[in-house]
């Protein structure tokens, strides 16, 4: 891959329009701003991050998160093109210069295609068809298409959401840059080459679309049909590994399931040790609690953005040649990635397992689960009464009278998957009588 063909200002839909705006340099910074006025960017502040939505002390939603994690990605292209551009100013003329708009705009679109209430929302939708009463729906689909809806991800969800011509949306979905849509895809491979990851970049039915912009860029693949990864890709999963790690040990310590000496200790690690000294005096010249923690947040998320820089720039030819194995945070100093590996760890043991957080999920579950089964047997059904009142309830731009069983199928999960947390509970608990409109 080179860096002249990888960045392309050219719009999925749009193609007849290429280069005929004369800021053309500015197409990346539309795409963030397309991104922020759209209503599915806003429907994150009502989907779960880890812990339940706040009640009295606030803590990240998926909107909060996916803003620091634009922030932390433009950080990471800004540095990453200045440092290339100094090594290879043959580059100067190219777009590589608005990387760190690029890697914005895909980090601010990298959670869209979640569905409510976190990764036990997916686990709901992929178990329901996998080993639940959708299994019964295989024989009308092909083995590509169970593939997808069994391994249902809301990383490839989020590439159909931006690229998929719903019924009243013009072709090329929110027509997007190449650049800025290829930087979403972390597993550029369909869901049949997944193996026991549910891990997947696209849905058969956009592998088309994912194939034309891998052409257009240069992005190549092996014998099996996986592409290599779009270099940029690598920005947006480490700035998105930076805040959810450094995150989650803030608001775990903000709901007090984490000390505040522990929190100290876990987040100083990342520091320089010769600096250890210089922020404990900081942090003693502040009395309030959660200020020396934001204090060393912004520490190790600065230390974390550096080391990433350092590892890409020094690995540059080997993600052109898509060589490159793991992430940039596998690959750090063995310091950081010490101080990375014992976040992580506490972060298993205390945080995704601590009793909010699992019954959220045990919550999210159940109502996921009746949510597709009902809106699956009723685009399967639709004559019956109840089909018929149900469908009343979907968007029009879902396909839920579509001839083939894929399409209606994928229409129930683009329903359901666009839902917020509180959306689909106020309408599991109206479809149970648990919760009527005022009369």
């Amino acid at each position: 891959m080179n860096w002249q063909q990888l960045i392309s200002n050219k719009r999925l839909g749009q193609e007849e329009w290429h280069l005929k705006r004369k800021d053309d340099r500015t197409e990346f910074k539309r795409d963030y701003d397309r991104l922020i006025f759209s209503a599915p960017f806003r429907r994150l502040q009502n989907k779960t991050q880890v812990f339940p939505l706040p009640g009295s002390i606030f803590v990240h939603n998926r909107l909060t998160h996916s803003l620091e994690v634009a922030s932390v990605g433009r950080s990471l292209g800004d540095d990453v093109a200045r440092q290339l551009l100094l090594l290879h100013p043959e580059l100067a003329e190219t777009h590589l210069s608005e990387a760190g708009a690029i890697v914005s705009a895909a980090c601010l679109a990298h959670d869209m295609g979640n569905p409510p209430f976190g990764h036990s929302g997916e686990r709901a939708i992929a178990t329901f068809f996998s080993e639940g009463k959708g299994i019964k729906y295989k024989p009308l689909v092909s083995e590509a298409q169970w593939s997808d809806i069994i391994h249902f991800d809301g990383n490839a969800n989020a590439f159909r959401l931006l690229t998929h011509a719903f019924r009243g949306r013009r072709p090329g979905g929110f027509v997007m840059t190449y650049s800025t849509l290829a930087s979403i895809v972390k597993y550029p491979y369909p869901a049949t080459l997944a193996g026991s990851k549910p891990k997947f970049g696209f849905f058969c039915s956009e592998q088309p679309t994912y194939d034309r912009i891998a052409a257009e860029l240069g992005i190549p693949q092996n014998a099996e049909g996986r592409f290599a990864r779009y270099p940029l890709v690598y920005l947006v999963e480490a700035a998105d590994d930076i805040c959810y790690e450094i995150m989650d040990i803030e608001d775990a310590h903000k709901l007090k399931i984490l000390g505040t000496d522990e929190t100290i200790q876990l987040l100083i690690r990342f520091c320089e040790p010769s600096r250890h000294e210089h922020i404990l005096h900081v942090l003693d010249t502040v009395d309030d609690i959660n200020e020396k923690i934001g204090y060393l947040r912004s520490c190790a998320i600065g230390e974390l953005e550096r080391a990433c820089v350092s590892t890409f720039v020094s690995h540059e030819q080997e993600i052109l040649d898509g060589t490159f194995t793991g992430s940039l945070v596998k690959n750090l100093e063995p310091r950081i990635r010490e101080a990375y590996r014992l976040c992580t760890e506490v972060s298993v043991a205390r945080i995704y397992k601590s009793k909010d957080v699992v019954d959220i999920e045990l919550a999210g579950y159940r109502i996921i689960s009746q949510l597709i089964e009902l809106f699956t047997d009723a685009v399967m059904f639709p004559d019956k009464e109840y089909s018929k009142l149900l469908l009343m309830r979907v968007s029009s731009q879902y396909e839920v009278s579509a001839d083939d069983a894929y399409t209606r199928l994928m229409a129930v999960l683009d329903f359901i998957s666009g839902m917020t947390d509180v959306f689909a509970l106020d309408l599991y608990r109206k479809i149970n009588g648990e919760s009527l409109p005022m009369i």
